[in-house]
């Protein structure tokens, strides 16, 4: 299951963006991001498409690992479909009892399920692309000027990269608790919906835990190795921006100009 999530794994593929300074992926793949919240027309909607397509073509991120990385927010996508459709005020299509199925509420879920599905990919890209090390210290050199009205710069890299290096690994014990809870003849998969949501209530509990357990680890791992409070440590691998990362940085701020002069024309 573990395998499923998108958001948080490296996938060495040899690309051009995994040779990209993380520096120039976090500020294009920000600026980007920004600017699909501005998508409104189906134009804008179907060039966000064929970006995001095209960029994990050039990335060679295997298909099939974006598609199961899709699966486990299916749940939130169509409950995000289904709460605009049937809340959403307008022309009626169709109703049955208290339920009113309305044109712009089926236009408002699809944009939006749409758009979630967008930012999602593109957010991957970076860490699917960047391996955890370097992406906070790119993150950290460009943080690095608050350093100087002493915020914790190197800390909150760390942390924010922890943080999403997690996700697959909560994803991966909450997969072994389910599969302990099965061997006991509990199968959780196999339950009705209502009883399926109910169920995940008390696995939340060890989850929880291991969870805390884990942390903890990492905690006297980081303690161990004297990492202190980051400040004034050096790298082998030190980060430079070469003409690609400009040319390709450059190319990332047309792309987000153009939802933005869409939106503006009203196209």
């Amino acid at each position: 299951m573990a395998n499923t999530v998108l958001i948080g794994q490296y996938v060495e593929t040899h690309s051009l963006f995994h040779k990209l300074d993380p520096r120039t992926k976090l500020i294009g793949i920000f600026v980007i991001l920004l600017s699909f919240l501005l998508l409104d027309s189906l134009l804008s909607y179907v060039f966000a498409t064929v970006f995001v397509a095209g960029l994990l073509i050039l990335s060679k991120i295997p298909a099939h690992l974006v598609w199961r990385g899709i699966r486990p927010i299916l749940f939130i996508l169509s409950f995000t479909f289904v709460y605009h459709v049937i809340f959403t005020k307008g022309t009626v299509i169709w109703s049955w009892s208290f339920i009113e199925l309305t044109r712009e509420g089926l236009y408002n879920g699809i944009r939006f399920v749409w758009r979630i599905v967008l930012l999602v990919l593109l957010a991957s890209v970076l860490t699917l692309t960047t391996k955890p090390l370097t992406l906070a210290h790119g993150l950290e050199k460009l943080l690095s000027p608050l350093s100087k009205l002493n915020v914790p710069v190197e800390q909150f890299s760390l942390m924010i990269v922890i943080a999403i290096r997690f996700i697959p690994t909560i994803q991966q014990e909450l997969d072994r608790i389910l599969l302990a809870q099965k061997a006991r003849g509990f199968d959780v998969p196999s339950l009705s919906l209502p009883k399926r949501v109910m169920s995940y209530i008390p696995i939340l509990i060890p989850l929880l835990f291991t969870t805390i357990q884990r942390a903890e680890q990492l905690t006297y791992a980081i303690d161990a190795r004297a990492y202190g409070n980051g400040r004034g440590r050096i790298r082998f691998n030190q980060l430079e921006l070469r003409r690609i990362d400009y040319q390709v940085l450059g190319i990332a701020i047309l792309i987000a100009l153009i939802p933005l002069l869409l939106k503006i024309s009203g196209i």
